[in-house]
């Protein structure tokens, strides 16, 4: 009830706004959940640097990392097709039906999988003994995956403000789990009084607390979906289901390549390293933790593209349409440039947020934030495969990236550590963006300003870099990163004031 008066009270009415400030209102709505959620992570993450060790948070990273790649393929990107396809539906029930029995079939038939197979699962990655890791994720990502369309239902609909309150009760039970085990009941057994709170503690499951409190938020979450489930009584239909999973599968493949492009990195560190398994997964701990220093970008950008998907497929007929997803670009690219010196500037006050012993990587911080900068100008300009139904094409481009990826990891990786991880990320993100700019204007021709969008990344590039020069030389940190935020909100408010105006 909180919630909905909150989000109630701050919330501007859909129906009365202009495009571009529906967009900004739900990518706000969105971002609640997703600010909320992150942020809240993030503070954990300050206690999980204290709590693990470098070589524990490495298997966190880990895992997470892998389920990246099975949440994409469990989804099928039918995620995307039902968007495509309610559209222009009659009945966008029997689309949304269709799609959900598909993915209840298949997320069950995963879940019985993964644990017929755990044990040579569990030897094969070099987690033996720790089993239960997997079948906890199994379970996760079985039931999120069976999530996945229900949120949509809610996206199209526009029901942000029912699709908020549901991710941030989501997140409020998983970390309120996380603080009970590994504070209170840590604490307790710590202090070995015999307590109850002391009872609940094993210190053999170590991380693994982290996944029971995401077991715990997966499983309320999917109550709380519950009611989206009756629409599955509209039934399957074939015919529409294959032209469905004909445009959808592309996406998987997109997904699948996206996913190489964001989480390898942390896969592949463990096995490219020159160390042992031991010690790459302590270099892998303070990478990964390092990459939540970045946090506040990947923020952005999750909200953006929850509101964005259904947003671009809606102003398709409008006539205006191609103007506005320019304009959404160019505000995009300035408010990302925004968080990035904002992290940059105040890396001082960040990095508090991670322990001690993980603080050596920070020099990857700005690389990564840069990195998820193009990530996000890449998710803008994919608009064109997506609204003319080259879905393949879109899959060819990411693909092109996942095997740049690969390549850059193991030419940088075993030279230059974690940093050549975070180099290749960024390089590949960079060609990806560039390509289906390139591309876009071929097939979906839109009037992006290119020139101010490239000026206002390298301007806050130069801005960086005078402030970590000025640093050396003796000059305040804090002080002078005020001053030049403080110039560049100038340098924007003179250059799309009339814009901005224009927009009122």
């Amino acid at each position: 009830m909180c919630c909905n008066n909150i989000l109630n009270k701050f919330a501007p009415t859909f129906q009365n706004l202009n495009p571009l400030k529906k967009l900004v209102s739900q990518t706000f709505i969105y971002g609640i959940p997703s600010i909320a959620g992150r942020f809240l992570f993030f503070l954990l993450t300050y206690l999980y640097t204290r709590v693990f060790s470098t070589t524990d948070f490495g298997v966190n990273a880990e895992l997470y990392a892998y389920s990246g790649f099975i949440t994409v393929l469990l989804a099928f990107g039918l995620e995307t097709g039902f968007f495509r396809f309610q559209q222009d539906s009659k009945n966008p029930e029997k689309v949304y039906s269709t799609a959900l029995i598909f993915l209840t079939l298949t997320s069950l038939s995963f879940l019985a999988l993964l644990m017929l197979f755990v044990n040579p699962l569990a030897a094969a990655m070099h987690y033996q003994g720790s089993e239960f890791y997997l079948q906890i994720f199994a379970f996760i990502l079985a039931l999120d995956a069976l999530g996945s369309l229900p949120f949509a239902r809610l996206r199209a609909l526009n029901k942000a403000k029912q699709f908020a309150v549901i991710k941030v009760i989501e997140i409020v039970v998983s970390f309120g789990l996380n603080i009970f085990y590994l504070i209170i009941c840590r604490k307790a057994y710590l202090a070995g009084d015999g307590s109850f709170f002391a009872s609940c503690y094993n210190p053999a499951i170590g991380v693994g607390y982290i996944f029971i409190a995401n077991l715990a938020g997966s499983i309320v979450k999917l109550l709380l979906l519950a009611p989206q489930f009756v629409w599955i009584k509209e039934g399957f239909d074939k015919v529409l289901f294959g032209k469905m999973i004909r445009y959808s599968l592309p996406m998987v493949l997109i997904g699948f390549a996206g996913i190489i492009n964001e989480m390898l990195d942390r896969m592949s560190l463990k096995y490219l390293l020159p160390g042992s398994i031991e010690s790459n997964l302590s270099q892998l701990g303070i990478y990964g933790a390092c990459y939540k220093l970045s946090i506040v970008m990947t923020l952005f950008i999750q909200a953006f593209r929850y509101a964005a998907e259904p947003f671009f497929f809606a102003q398709k007929k409008e006539d205006k349409s191609r103007k506005i997803y320019a304009d959404v670009l160019l505000y995009f690219t300035i408010f990302c440039v925004f968080i990035f010196l904002m992290v940059t500037m105040f890396m001082d006050y960040f990095q508090l947020f991670i322990g001690k012993d993980f603080r050596e990587g920070l020099v990857v911080v700005p690389i990564l934030l840069l990195a998820n900068m193009f990530l996000g100008i890449y998710t803008n300009l994919s608009v064109w495969y997506k609204l003319t139904d080259r879905t393949m094409s879109g899959a060819y481009l990411s693909i092109a990236g996942a095997v740049l990826t690969i390549v850059l990891l193991f030419a940088f990786v075993p030279q230059f550590g974690y940093v050549g991880a975070a180099y290749a990320t960024l390089i590949c993100y960079i060609f990806m963006a560039v390509v289906s700019y390139i591309l876009g204007q071929k097939y979906f021709p839109v009037p992006y300003n290119v020139l101010k969008v490239l000026g206002y990344i390298v301007l806050g590039v130069a801005v960086y870099a005078v402030q970590q020069k000025l640093v050396q030389n003796g000059v305040n940190a804090n002080l002078l990163g005020v001053i030049l935020m403080t110039l560049f909100a100038g340098v924007v408010y003179v250059l799309e004031k009339r814009n901005l105006i224009s927009e009122k």
